[in-house]
């Protein structure tokens, strides 16, 4: 360990925090969860990132890798081990102005992003939160405002540098390694450190942006209409129905239909608009034309002691009827989970089932559940919560990495196939034979299905 040590301290540029250095405590925990880790590295180039898994890999400490520091599961931190924190990899830059090409450092944030590109009036298909990070994020799959029309955050990504478990600096697309190339699409954090994404942007206008809401009586009919009216709207239409919110009242809060219709042509947006608004009675409606940055939100960092549980499955077809009825019932019991429903389909059913490592395409929707709050709340709701899913569980398949508070092995059987995970493994064995990037849903090279 001392050698170790001593060989860090000589390659590494950035800082070192250990436990006791006035900025640890900010630095140890992620955005969700506190950890005590031994080090956080915070890298300031390529080459810091090579010495920082080189020295993990020497001292056979587990080793998070944090870029925003959002997820659920607390990927971002640990105990006793150490953290490579990227944030000081966070350049944004155009690279290409014809082409729209645009290279990210792996420890840059989406709202970073998005005022980086608006002067020049570009975007890229991301999530909706302006903290969290670009590489879990697109690691992961990316799902916001823009998926329906523009894919999947991973879609548009068109190269990557990897640092990989041997330290070696490699870069990845669909000439040059592209096995790595399919699995980081989709695959998460398992194959090496992502130092910096090329995207392929694309020109972006002003959007329509906003909710309309409903009584939550008419939570069971608005989702049904609104079901069927995504199947033929304008693939500019991206939605989310929001049900039962604690902050607005529970099974007393109305029914939120969270809308962004890429484009600023008034008549697009009647056309994706009008028919949600004739779905039942609008107790209210905020949709205006606005920047895209403004469609992303702050993210929040929950206070001391506050647990969040999150789960998440897809549905589509026949079942979907089926899946928005038991929704629309939980949401009017006291004691319901905060329900999302997020369309998907459109841009991201286009893409070849096998293209990625993102493995769920032909869903029509996702369905995330959230319970928060001190730990012997969120215990207490715990039994209802795996009530719903189980009631869920015949309905929907798969689930969303980025929106899964555990890791257990059932919720990386649920992300990735039996096929799709073969294939990861075998990209495993070669770029990270030893398992040193475990802190993730994780792909275990020794383990096939």
């Amino acid at each position: 360990m001392n050698a170790a040590l001593d060989t860090l301290r000589r390659d590494f540029g950035g800082a070192v925090i250990e436990p006791g250095a006035p900025e640890y405590a900010a630095a140890s925990r992620s955005v969700l969860v506190t950890g005590s880790p031994a080090y956080v590295l915070r890298p300031e180039s390529t080459g810091d990132v090579r010495a920082g898994v080189a020295f993990a890999a020497a001292s056979g400490l587990v080793l998070s890798v944090r870029g925003g520091g959002h997820a659920f599961a607390g990927f971002g931190t640990n105990d006793g081990g150490v953290v490579l924190d990227l944030s000081g990899l966070d350049a944004v830059e155009v690279v290409d102005k014809d082409r729209h090409l645009v290279r990210i450092g792996g420890g840059a944030t989406w709202g970073q992003v998005v005022d980086a590109l608006a002067p020049h009036g570009l975007a890229i298909s991301s999530g909706d939160t302006r903290s969290v990070g670009v590489g879990g994020l697109t690691l992961a799959g990316g799902i916001g405002w823009k998926v329906r029309k523009h894919g999947l955050a991973l879609d548009n990504l068109v190269a990557a540098e990897v640092v990989t478990a041997d330290g070696q600096v490699v870069r990845t697309g669909a000439e040059e390694h592209p096995e790595l190339f399919w699995a980081i699409r989709g695959g998460g954090g398992n194959f090496g450190v992502v130092t910096a994404f090329e995207f392929a942007a694309h020109p972006t206008t002003e959007v329509f942006y906003g909710k309309i809401a409903f009584p939550p009586a008419e939570a069971a009919a608005v989702l049904q209409g609104w079901a069927d009216h995504l199947r033929t709207a304008p693939e500019e239409l991206t939605s989310i129905v929001e049900l039962a919110s604690p902050l607005a009242g529970g099974p007393d809060a109305p029914v939120e239909v969270r809308v962004a219709v890429d484009g600023d042509d008034p008549a697009l947006a009647a056309r994706a608009l009008d028919p949600i608004r004739a779905l039942g009675t609008v107790i209210a409606d905020d949709v205006t034309l606005r920047p895209y940055a403004d469609t992303l939100v702050e993210g929040l960092t929950p206070p001391p002691g506050i647990r969040l549980v999150t789960r998440n499955g897809f549905a589509g077809g026949a079942s979907l009827s089926e899946v928005l009825r038991v929704l629309a019932g939980t949401a009017a019991r006291p004691g319901s989970p905060f329900i999302a429903v997020r369309a998907v389909g459109g841009a991201v059913a286009r893409v070849p089932a096998d293209a990625t490592a993102y493995a769920h395409r032909q869903a029509e929707v996702m369905v995330v559940t959230t319970v928060a709050g001190p730990q012997p709340v969120v215990e207490a709701a715990l039994p209802g919560l795996d009530a719903l899913w189980d009631e869920l569980g015949p309905h929907v398949g798969g689930a969303y990495a980025a929106f899964l508070a555990s890791a257990a092995e059932e919720d990386v059987a649920a992300i990735y196939p039996d096929r799709t995970y073969g294939r990861l493994a075998a990209v495993k064995r070669r770029y990270d034979p030893d398992n040193l990037f475990s802190r993730n849903h994780n792909v275990r090279p020794d383990q096939t299905r």
